[in-house]
């Protein structure tokens, strides 16, 4: 395994490449032993600082323990005030049942199927039928208002084919859909239809169906672009163009099927699929439909090692929750008399919270997907705390919807050809993908700001002309120091404590001579950070894995 293997696999992350010469190993250096010494001081501190803000004994304890439940470990009690994590950690015992039910009724399927044609498009119709209980047990009589949405827009899909004006109405109309769901809270049938008000009783274990129903549009927008594509004369190449060869990822997303694959039955079965319904990952219509033209191995060992993947990533959040209340103490503001020390824990800690949170149901609901033999793309490559650039943090967060990003947004409008404008008009529809609130626009604006300066940075001290430099390595990490700090920044208006928060924050950070000191030595422990990821990276390379993020 070694220590990449401490880095989740992607199927595009192994690439053969020229022999290439990598640099020595730095790990034994007497650079990098200053470095380990420096870890072993910082990290203890600011895993102590949130766990002592969290004592009985602090004085803003009074301030939030009403937000603290009951744990289970060593008798502390438990930070479970974060709503979305609440949503899945409570839910998780039905979520198992549910996934096991799944997985033994394929199993019964499977096995006492009476034909065998060699590959799996004989279980669409089964996945339709236990997605059509799924969204009812799910969203009881508001299932309708799913189907009728999901089928809408494949009659568009269908009646636009090839024309152009078939994207335009897709997005159009998908857009429509979020915003008048946010707006009508997922619809009244007694408002629609008076005398249907008795409908709206009968309202399934998850009622709330338009909360997220944002991840169902990007699977309807990914169908309908795939089916347009398909429909297009100089269309991508085929199944006739490849023969029987496994698929790669990322010919799986782009080849195109025969327009009869684009069928009413395979698009609810795409849409509706049980295991990536909730909260995904993404797939794209065609990567679903090829995976089920031709199965992708997935071996016992991968599964296994996935599914302990989820149980320590799990695990570390329980202890996380047990023992940081950052969460309770970030909502009731209760900082008062903190130091820019503490301040900067409760933001690092929050922002870590918020990568388990994602982490841990997308990964559940990949494995879910593993274990029914669909391989979808790996949603959170990297640690949080690895990550130094913004481009490559981007990469590796929620990287199946970059994946459709770029697919469906960024390359049609352009790509790389107007990067600054793209960047800012494909942040502008993440923000308000997520939440149609200023906070969140204000987040996609002050990414595509933080861009720029490694886009200028790339430019100007390319690694082609300077990475033999011995100064190179050193320069990049202090760029890598800013990157990190905007991107703290960025994501702590987004996700944490919003415009208002990181403004209280900055104020003491730079308006006290405490906080300027604490800063100084915050950059310094950054740089050392950054260069223990850049060997990290190299260390990935000299393996021959080479990942862009």
């Amino acid at each position: 395994m070694g220590l990449t293997g401490l880095t989740v696999d992607i199927p595009s992350s192994t690439s053969k490449r020229p022999d290439e010469k990598r640099p020595a190993a730095r790990w034994s250096s007497f650079e990098f032993k200053v470095y380990y010494a420096l870890a072993c001081i910082v990290i203890p501190i600011m895993v102590w600082i949130p766990v002592s803000l969290s004592s009985p004994s602090n004085p803003n304890y009074p301030f939030y323990q009403m937000r603290l439940s009951n744990g289970w470990l060593f008798g502390r009690r438990i930070d479970n005030s974060d709503a979305q994590y609440r949503s899945f950690r409570n839910n998780l015992p039905p979520l198992l049942i549910g996934a096991l039910a799944f997985l033994l009724s394929k199993f019964l399927r499977v096995h006492y199927a009476t034909v065998n044609p060699g590959n799996n498009l004989y279980l669409i119709p089964f996945n339709v039928g236990c997605s059509l209980v799924m969204i009812l047990a799910l969203h009881g009589t508001s299932a309708l208002k799913v189907l009728a949405i999901v089928s809408a827009n494949y009659g568009i899909a269908k009646m636009c084919r090839g024309s152009r004006a078939g994207p335009a109405l897709t997005w159009m109309f998908n857009a429509a859909v979020l915003f008048l769901n946010e707006r009508y809270g997922g619809y009244r049938f007694g408002d629609m239809i008076p005398g249907l008000e008795y409908l709206d009783t009968i309202q399934g274990a998850y009622p709330r169906w338009h909360v997220s129903f944002n991840i169902t549009m990007l699977r309807l927008v990914s169908f309908s672009m795939d089916h347009y594509w398909a429909c297009q004369p100089l269309r991508s190449p085929s199944s006739e163009d490849t023969g029987s060869a496994q698929l790669s990822e990322k010919q799986r997303q782009s080849m195109a099927h025969p327009e009869g694959m684009y069928s009413y039955m395979n698009y609810i079965a795409y849409v509706l699929y049980p295991p990536l319904y909730i909260a995904g990952p993404i797939m794209t219509f065609n990567d679903f439909i090829w995976q089920h033209r031709r199965p992708t191995p997935i071996s016992t060992q991968t599964t296994i090692k996935y599914l302990l993947r989820f149980v320590v990533s799990f695990m570390t959040m329980e202890f996380i929750l047990h023992f940081m209340y950052v969460v309770a103490i970030k909502d009731r503001k209760a900082w008062v008399g903190a130091s820019p020390a503490q301040i900067s824990m409760i933001g690092f800690w929050n922002l870590m919270i918020v990568w388990l949170k994602l982490l841990i149901p997308w990964r559940f609901f990949r494995l879910w997907a593993l274990m029914d033999g669909i391989d979808p793309p790996e949603n959170m490559v990297r640690c949080m705390a690895n990550n130094y650039s913004t481009l490559g943090f981007w990469r590796s967060w929620h990287r199946s919807y970059n994946l459709w990003v770029i697919r469906y947004i960024y390359i049609p409008l352009g790509g790389a050809n107007n990067v600054v404008v793209n960047t800012v008009l494909v942040f502008s529809f993440v923000a308000l993908w997520h939440d149609l609130t200023f906070r969140l626009l204000a987040w996609g604006w002050l990414v595509s700001l933080f861009i720029i300066p490694e886009l200028c940075a790339v430019y100007l001290l390319p690694a082609s002309k300077f990475g033999q430099r011995p100064w190179y390595r050193h320069v990049c990490a202090l760029g890598a120091v800013f990157n990190i700090m905007m991107m703290m920044a960025a994501n702590l208006v987004g996700f944490v404590v919003g415009v208002e928060g990181v403004s209280f924050f900055a104020k003491q950070l730079f308006g006290t001579v405490e906080g300027v000191r604490f800063l100084v030595g915050v950059v310094f422990c950054l740089f050392v950070g950054a260069q223990l990821m850049f060997e990290y990276r190299e260390e990935e390379m000299r393996r021959g894995i080479f990942r862009r993020c």
